[in-house]
Parts: C-alpha cells; sequence; structure tokens
C-alpha cells in the first residue's frame, strides 16, 4: 500500500515513516519544507512532497495515489490552537475524500467522559476525530493517553519532573489514573491500522500494561532510573493554570505545550475497551519497560554503559535527530578544538600516552586532590594507573577511566569510574586537515542523575576553563615538541 504520513518532522511521524517502510509500504511524507527531512536515514526511501495542511490546494499532489493517510499533525503550543486543528482535519478530510483514499488513521487523546469540562487539548483532539471519522473515508482513531518515550512531551515532562524534584509538594491530579503506553507499542498499532477491515470507522481506546497514578509513575521512573525515591506531598493549593507554570520552570518542556498538557491531567486516562487487541496483534509492554527503553536502560550491560547508547539509538524510545532540543535526558558537555601543526600520528602518539605516569597535561593538583576525594567515598581514585605507557585497549582501566573505544589514529574515548550522580565520558579525536596538519577535538561528557548530577556539574564547571582547557592546549603543545622528546606529563 502506499501510505501518506503527515507530521514526518514531529515525534510520532518521524518514527512510523521508517516502520512503514519495514512493513513493505511505499511512503509519502507530507512536509512544509522538505529540507527538513533532509538529514534523516530513511529520506531515500520515501517520497516526499512540499504541503501545508492549512493551504488545501497544496493536498491533492499529496493524496493521489494514497491508500491510507495518517494525520498526524496538531498545533498545540501555538496561538488559537484549536481553530488550526480544526481546519487543519477539514482540508486532509476532504483531500482525502477527494483523491478516493481508502483509509485515514488519527492519533487523537483520549474520550473525556460525558459531562466533564474537557480541557482545550482533550476537546481539541476529540474534535478532529470527529471531522475525520465524519469524513466520509473509513478512519481509525486511536486514543492514546500519554506516551512513554523520550522526546514524548508528556513524558519529558515527567522525567525532569522526577529527577530534578527529590521532594515535590504537587497538585491533586498526581492521584489521577492513568494507563501510559510504550511508543513502540503505539508505532505497532499505527502500522497495523493500514491493514483494518474496509468497514472499520471508529475510534480504539489504546494503553499499556498498567493503570497508574501520576504518583506512581514518578515513584517508578525514579526506581528504574536509578534515583532515591521521591518524596510526593499532595496539596489543594495548585490549581492547572499554577501547576503548568511550576512546570515550565522545572521542565525545559515549553510554557506552551506544557500548560494544555497539564490541564489534561486533571482527567483520568484509562481505556474503556481494548477492541484493537482483536484486530492488532502483540502483546503491550508494561510502564517500568518502557521507561528503561526511553532511558537507553537496555539489557544488555555493554550496551547499557556506551555512550553512544546512553541517550539510546536503537528503539522507537530513543531520541531523533528531529526532535525538539528540550527532548531527551539532559547532558553536559564541555568541548574543545585546537589546530595543531604536526601530523595526525605525532598528535595521536600523545593522546593514547595520556594518564598514568604521563598524567593528563592539565592542574596536577586538581586531579590528584579529585582521585583523594574519589578513594574517600569508596571510588578508585587514581591508583591504577596503566598497564602500558603508550598502548591502549579497549577494556582496560586507565586510572579512574575505562576505554570504552578506541580507532588507533583517531579515536580515544573514556568512561569515568570514580563516583559521580551520573555518567561521564572522555572523548578526545584527531583529525587531518588540508595544510598537512591536525586538528585536537575534545570533549567532556556528563548525563547527570537527579537533582545531585546538575548540582555536580554546576559547582565544578568553574573549574572547566583550567582543567580541560588546560588539558588541550597542553596536548597539542607536547605533539609540537620535537618527535624524538619524550612523552611525559605536562602541567598547566
Amino acid at each position: 500500500m502506499r501510505c501518506l504520513v503527515t507530521g514526518a518532522t514531529g515525534y510520532i511521524g518521524g518514527r512510523l515513516a521508517p516502520r512503514l517502510l519495514e512493513a513493505g509500504h511505499d511512503v509519502r511524507c507530507l512536509a512544509r519544507s522538505a529540507g527538513r527531512l533532509r538529514d534523516v536515514p530513511w529520506a531515500d526511501r520515501v517520497e516526499i512532497v512540499e504541503g501545508d495542511l492549512l493551504k488545501p490546494d497544496t493536498l491533492r499532489a499529496a493524496m493521489e495515489g494514497v491508500d491510507v493517510a495518517y494525520f498526524l499533525v496538531h498545533s498545540l503550543g501555538q496561538r488559537d490552537f484549536e481553530r488550526r486543528d480544526r481546519d487543519a482535519a477539514h482540508h486532509f478530510a476532504d483531500a482525502a475524500r477527494a483523491a478516493g483514499v481508502k483509509r485515514i488513521v488519527y492519533l487523537g487523546g483520549p474520550e473525556p467522559d460525558a459531562g466533564d469540562r474537557p480541557s482545550p487539548h482533550l476537546r481539541s483532539r476529540s474534535e478532529v476525530a470527529h471531522i475525520l471519522l465524519d469524513s466520509g473515508v473509513p478512519t481509525a482513531v486511536l486514543r492514546a493517553p500519554v506516551i512513554i518515550g523520550s522526546g514524548s512531551a508528556s513524558f519529558e515532562m515527567l522525567r525532569h519532573l522526577t529527577e530534578r524534584l527529590p521532594a515535590m509538594i504537587t497538585p491533586r491530579w498526581v492521584h489521577n489514573r492513568i494507563q501510559p503506553i510504550a511508543v513502540r507499542d503505539v508505532l505497532r498499532y499505527l502500522v497495523g491500522a493500514a491493514g483494518l477491515p474496509a468497514g472499520v470507522n471508529r475510534g480504539f481506546d489504546i494503553g499499556g500494561a498498567d493503570v497508574l497514578t501520576y504518583a506512581d509513575m514518578m515513584r517508578r521512573y525514579a526506581r528504574v532510573a536509578g534515583l532515591p525515591p521521591r518524596i510526593i506531598v499532595p496539596t489543594r493549593v495548585l490549581s492547572p493554570w499554577l501547576s503548568a507554570h511550576w512546570v515550565g520552570v522545572i521542565t525545559p518542556v515549553p510554557s506552551g505545550i506544557a500548560r494544555p498538557l497539564v490541564a489534561s491531567l486533571v482527567h483520568e486516562a484509562v481505556a474503556r475497551e481494548n477492541d484493537i487487541a482483536d484486530l492488532i496483534d502483540g502483546p503491550v509492554l508494561g510502564f517500568d519497560e518502557a521507561v528503561r527503553l526511553a532511558l537507553g536502560r537496555i539489557r544488555d550491560a555493554d550496551v547499557e554503559t556506551r555512550w553512544s547508547s546512553a541517550l539510546g539509538r536503537d528503539t522507537a524510545a530513543d531520541p531523533l535527530p528531529s526532535d525538539p532540543d528540550w527532548a531527551g535526558a539532559s547532558v553536559y558537555i564541555d568541548e574543545r578544538c585546537r589546530e595543531v601543526p604536526v601530523s595526525p600520528d605525532r598528535l595521536w602518539h600523545v593522546v593514547e600516552g595520556i594518564g598514568g605516569e604521563n598524567g593528563w597535561y592539565s592542574f596536577p593538583l586538581a586531579w590528584s586532590v579529585r582521585g583523594w576525594l574519589d578513594r574517600l567515598v569508596g571510588g578508585v581514585g587514581l591508583r591504577r594507573g596503566r598497564r602500558d605507557r603508550h598502548r591502549l585497549r579497549v577494556g582496560e582501566a586507565l586510572d579512574w577511566w575505562r576505554v570504552e573505544e578506541i580507532t588507533p589514529g583517531s579515536l580515544l574515548r573514556l568512561r569515568a569510574e570514580m563516583r559521580v550522580p551520573g555518567r561521564a565520558w572522555l572523548e578526545m579525536t584527531v583529525v587531518p586537515d588540508e595544510a598537512g596538519g591536525s586538528v585536537y577535538r575534545q570533549r567532556a561528557i556528563f548525563l547527570p542523575r537527579g537533582l545531585a548530577g546538575h548540582l555536580y556539574w554546576a559547582s565544578v564547571l568553574p573549574f572547566h576553563g583550567i582543567v580541560f582547557n588546560g588539558m588541550a592546549r597542553n596536548i597539542t603543545r607536547s605533539a609540537e615538541s620535537a618527535p624524538n622528546e619524550p612523552v611525559g606529563a605536562h602541567s598547566g
């Protein structure tokens, strides 16, 4: 089948397109600017058509020859988002009907109970669902509650609230019930919906294996993330309006998105039926497993500890380059770059010789003090040294680091094994330049765990100019020394 994916630059659409390809479908993506999809790894396998759902004349070419059309856009965070989404749904429905599309699939939100005063967010989602169901084109509406996956705005709120607040005063809605669902299950249902029987024109509630309160979700997130138990004290004082501003201060989720989402949390979001399971096979994940995937906590211990997968790169729950800047785990990076008028081999010789008796090419007292402090709290300190003065191998100890990856001549990545409230890496690369010299790049990477991790980074930040800048400067100075000069420790 030929599938049209709108919102391919967004959270769900960007993850759905490659899964439709894997299922054997032809995929066409609608985007306001084709350039926004230029760098996705599957760009050369899909057809990209420029168009705008608010400009109906641009939709005819996009719908031509399409069997299944996915409506995966919303204007949350923009002014008058209800009107914009209403207009977009009408234009989409009209274009699909005119083109003879056989099915529409829409990912919406929970349907409010009769008699409730739904939040603007849920009211808009329900309105869009009814517009599409009344379009004359068979439509499947998947009603999802909180989606668990890195990049989901609801999950990012949960992640940052829990990680940054060891104790919190919370509004009453934290005791409302929610049936969160893993993003990989959402995608499985979306792909499966393309093959629903032609007569199906209805909404389906979808949810995960667990029904929890928001407070339960924060406590269980903390446990999966390896954080101390969270203290949660509910109060009647915090209104949804105050709660939204509070979330905006604590988390990086934009207030324009946080406000309508928080307002929706006053409603319980539990599936009333599970009819979708009779039509689309497959087990659903529980909350804890969904969080593990979102955090990159894969069962393979070696994969779990690697920087390349620490933020995740292999599952639907992981961040994508197209996700907004606020999506994904907090990452602190200190980056240095210097040009060196020496050959890459000479510079690499210095890089591979770092640590142990050769030292760390920086403020020696600072490294020594940090090593003593690490030993005081039960860490390894600097006492392990290195096995060989000039050569390193993957997996071996290097003072308080472990060699995680080495590409001879170009890359050395070290994983920290000192006691820190988070995970840390030091990465050094050597790249030849066009003039016959080299470029040295150095990155210190830190993934904080909880509030203590953020405070730790803030406390050491003033010393980075001395330690990391000195290291980059002295490594490159050593490389510029006479080739026959032995490689040794330098201080800044």
